[in-house]
């Protein structure tokens, strides 16, 4: 292998490939585009995900409480008479019983050492 005293081509040189500008743009591109995908968008996920879940959370809290109320007005009117203690106490007895259901349900955290 020959030695040269001809210094390297720098990006002056005619043998620098002209394109440096290009090639340099290109790897800002990649890497802003590589920080993006590693960091920003898992933060994005997350950020979605836990608005999505708290929209969720929302509406089903206020479609629960007006089937509630609807159940109560509807008991009150054509089940008893107007008696809204009766019911009142069906729908807190069906409540309590879907309470007990579930506590029912509940497990112990499994324990993974074992």
């Amino acid at each position: 292998m020959p030695i040269s005293n001809e210094p390297p081509p720098g990006p002056g040189s005619p043998d620098a490939g002209g394109d440096w500008p290009a090639r340099a743009a290109d790897l800002v591109d990649t890497v802003a585009a590589l920080v993006r995908d590693r960091a920003i968008r898992p933060v994005v996920l997350v950020a979605r995900a836990l608005v999505f879940g708290l929209l969720v959370v929302v509406a089903s809290t206020v479609t629960a409480v007006l089937l509630a109320i609807a159940a109560v007005r509807l008991l009150t009117v054509y089940a008893f008479d107007g008696r809204v203690w009766a019911a009142d106490f069906l729908i807190g007895a069906v409540f309590v019983g879907g309470g007990l259901v579930a506590w029912s349900r509940r497990g112990a955290p499994k324990d993974p050492a074992r």
